[in-house]
């Protein structure tokens, strides 16, 4: 048994630090992998070595190539709290008298997250090809820095256009890249970005709603029992109103399955709200994730070698917030000197 549980911590830690580092700048993911490094160390003594190599190949074939196994993953975990919402919170919540609108909403919600989500599968993100190659040259102008007008794609053997990036993953350059999101096995990029953020919004208002009435469920159950009135004798022989640490104990004594859903999804919506947050802010500014890591890493070399000739990336794609968010609504595919000229005129 203690095998297994190191184990399943080493398992843990290996899949946390890899898929964060798909998410965060270069600088983060060299923390998470110290944080890694040193976790292994201490347990790796415990593992055989043949075990510890079939499980980072195995992440390793996961998280850096195209694979089903997130998506899947994704929709098992919706699965089980839709189901354990399903089983117990609704039928209780009904007999307590909740309103249809309200315990409906998350089931409304699932339906359109359902089809946001398989338009982030199945839409292409701007792939770039010889077919396209010349036209998508045009859409943004080469900054000077991030992006050089000279770079020519290895792999793909094209010029990359402006705000391009190769996908090592899929094996494709993308226009306007953002980043390649595991839970959907697809890059996110021009074209598919609006969908993905639609996706966001409908997820964390999925958690939002199976949150909100499970906890209004289990704060009407404590009311009903009294348990915030509920008193117990202290060492010096004196009763003392309980606290929230008791309520929480003997609620989760009675659902146990519905606090660890409620859990679950409390934590899934503080993650989602906050990358939520974090992509519109990308929006407004009119930045993807690909520059805006770039430009810390930027940042931080600045800072480390104190040196004022370095060169600073300025966001010369930002054009107000009005004129950014068009641009996500409607992916410009014409050159954007020409454009600006037709809306002086």
């Amino acid at each position: 048994m203690d095998f297994l549980i190191l184990f399943l911590i080493y398992l843990a830690v290996c899949i946390s630090c890899m898929v964060v580092a798909i998410k965060f700048s270069r600088q983060s993911q060299e923390c998470f992998s110290r944080i890694s490094h040193h976790v292994t160390r201490v347990i790796a003594p415990v593992i055989p070595q043949r075990l510890q190599i079939i499980v980072q190949l195995t992440l390793h074939r996961l998280i850096r190539q195209r694979s089903s196994f997130f998506l899947v993953l994704h929709l098992v975990l919706e699965v089980a709290v839709y189901g354990e919402y399903s089983w117990e919170v609704f039928p209780y919540s009904l007999e307590l008298g909740f309103r249809h609108s309200i315990l409906l909403l998350p089931y409304i919600l699932v339906l359109g997250k359902m089809y946001f989500f398989y338009l982030c599968c199945t839409r292409d993100p701007g792939m770039i090809s010889p077919s396209n190659h010349k036209q998508l040259l045009k859409v943004y102008m080469y900054d000077g820095n991030l992006y050089q007008q000279s770079h020519v794609c290895p792999t793909c053997k094209l010029a990359k256009p402006a705000r391009s990036k190769h996908c090592r993953v899929c094996n494709r350059c993308i226009h306007r890249f953002d980043h390649h999101c595991v839970w959907v096995n697809n890059c996110i990029g021009a074209l598919n970005i609006r969908y993905f953020l639609l996706y966001l919004v409908t997820l964390s208002g999925m958690a939002a709603a199976v949150g909100t009435v499970t906890i209004r469920f289990l704060v009407q159950v404590a009311l009903m029992s009294n348990l915030h009135q509920a008193m117990y004798v202290n060492a010096d022989g004196e009763q003392v109103p309980v606290g929230i640490l008791y309520i929480v104990q003997r609620l989760f004594l009675t659902f146990p399955r519905i606090l660890f859903m409620l859990g679950f999804t409390l934590l899934t919506f503080f993650l989602l709200a906050g990358y939520t947050a974090f992509h519109f802010y990308l929006v407004m500014t009119n930045q993807t994730s690909n520059e805006w890591y770039k430009h810390m890493n930027s940042c931080q070399c600045h800072m480390d070698n104190s040196r004022s000739d370095k060169h600073m990336w300025g966001n010369i794609y930002h054009r107000g917030i009005i004129t950014n968010v068009k641009e996500i609504i409607s992916p410009e595919r014409r050159n954007r000197k020409k454009s600006d000229k037709r809306d002086r005129n």
